[in-house]
């Protein structure tokens, strides 16, 4: 079966040159699945693994809007529709320089899965652009979301595409493009999700990724009759996702100590500041240098200072760590660090934050847990879908509500990855766990709609 898997990949890097992090999200989760394969034929003789390596639909479209300079501004717009099996595509779309079709496509392959563990009737896709929304004016920003929406909004309804925001796409984005969308299409449904409370958004949604990590890394500790109370922990990342973990952190009586952003990262030793933070971030969109000013006792250290091909904010010892800025962002000599440092856990609020070679070793160390992405960040994606059914109701739930149906489905993600990792003879491992679960699901699917 190892051969089988070899010469797949070697077909994918022929069909893919170039598009190394699809290539790294494929090698995982493909070589996860050898137990299953074994155990069930249907699955090669059907071709599901070659199907589903495969977009059902990919779209490139050019963006172009006029800066406030008026000069006219070209960009790249995306939009890949990868699995339809189990529901309509959902997917965030991402607004940042490093955009490029190997990236979205990694992204919505991990989406198919990730959104199968939820539970919920829902596909995988990822999209965005290669633009920058840093240091442009709302106007800007605005024109292009319109722009944007020109193309996108042939491909997406409440029942087809349900695009959601990701990096560089939040509330402001998110109403820009509904907006064009409404005035595109004459329809106002849920085409997608993250926009504001008063016309269709979800309460939680902006907390959901990070709250759903931690409730996540809490089930984890279970296991081994712990719990986070107590715990020292570092985050990467300022975003969403950092900034809720910190805030779910402290409300299970941990202590988070770092973020982190472009230009460096934060050691407060005394717990990161969230509502600071919030300002920093949300309010004012300024560098976490600012930070010090009104922390005197915390430290910033510049990206410049980092060691060498490190992450510096993983030098900083803790107990459990959350990396939740962007993919590959804790590398082998990083994760030794931590573990030298006495952490024992990484739960992961990016997409795919983990080198291979780093989740290999987490994997061998028998005191140690980790949570993979598309397990332990699926929060965001399931609140999204929460958001869906409220829009299907025309209904809105109270904050506790959506919370406790998050905290009950990411319980519902712990507990299917824990127990096939059982089932398949590797307890605990729940990068095996999560991507036979996460695909035998859609799979089962594939093989019940035909050659479609």
């Amino acid at each position: 079966m190892k051969s089988y898997i070899d010469g797949l990949l070697l077909n994918l890097k022929r069909a893919n040159p170039g598009q190394e992090v699809f290539i790294q999200a494929s090698t995982e989760i493909l070589y996860s699945l050898i137990p299953l394969l074994k155990r069930d034929e249907r699955y090669v003789k059907n071709k599901i693994l070659e199907r589903i390596l495969a977009p059902e639909r990919t779209m490139m479209f050019r963006v172009v809007y006029m800066s406030d300079g008026g000069e006219p501004c070209v960009h790249t717009g995306y939009r890949i529709e990868f699995n339809s099996a189990l529901g309509p595509y959902k997917g965030g779309l991402r607004f940042h320089p490093s955009v490029n079709l190997g990236v979205l496509k990694f992204l919505g392959f991990e989406q198919i899965f990730k959104n199968s563990l939820t539970g919920l009737n829902i596909g995988g896709a990822k999209g965005g652009a290669n633009f920058d929304p840093k240091g442009k004016s709302d106007g800007e920003i605005m024109r292009f979301c319109q722009a944007f929406m020109l193309e996108l909004h042939r491909l997406i309804s409440s029942n087809t595409d349900v695009p959601a925001g990701d990096i560089g796409v939040g509330g402001r984005e998110i109403g820009y493009m509904y907006g064009a969308y409404k005035k595109l299409t004459r329809r106002f449904d849920g085409a997608l999700t993250g926009k504001g409370l008063s016309w269709g958004g979800s309460l939680a949604r902006t907390e959901a990724t990070g709250y759903g990590s931690v409730y996540f890394a809490n089930e984890m500790l279970a296991t081994r009759g712990d719990s986070l109370h107590g715990k020292i922990c570092t985050i990467s990342g300022a975003g969403n996702v950092a900034i809720y973990t910190a805030e779910k952190l402290y409300q299970m009586q941990a202590k988070p100590v770092t973020v982190s952003d472009s230009t460096g990262f934060i050691y407060d030793a005394e717990g990161i500041d969230v509502a600071l933070l919030k300002k920093l971030k949300e309010q004012l969109r300024v560098g976490l240098c600012e930070y010090i000013k009104e922390r005197p006792n915390a430290k910033f250290i510049p990206v410049s200072a980092y060691p060498a091909g490190r992450n510096g904010v993983w030098s900083v010892p803790c107990d459990a760590a959350f990396p939740s800025a962007t993919q590959n962002e804790l590398n082998l000599q990083d994760v030794k660090t931590l573990y030298v440092n006495g952490c024992r856990m990484v739960c992961e609020g990016a997409n795919m934050p983990s080198t291979l070679e780093a989740i290999d070793f987490m994997l061998a160390q028998k005191d140690f847990l980790f949570g993979p992405a598309k397990a332990a960040n699926a929060g965001g994606v399931a609140t999204s879908g929460l958001e869906m059914a409220q829009n299907a109701q025309m209904a809105s739930w109270s904050f506790e509500e959506v919370d406790s149906k998050l905290r009950e489905i990411m319980r519902h993600i712990f507990r299917t990855s824990y127990e096939t990792s059982k089932e398949f003879g590797a307890e605990g491992n729940l990068v095996l766990g999560s991507n036979i679960a996460g695909f035998r699901r859609v799979a089962d699917a594939m093989l019940d709609q035909g050659l479609v």
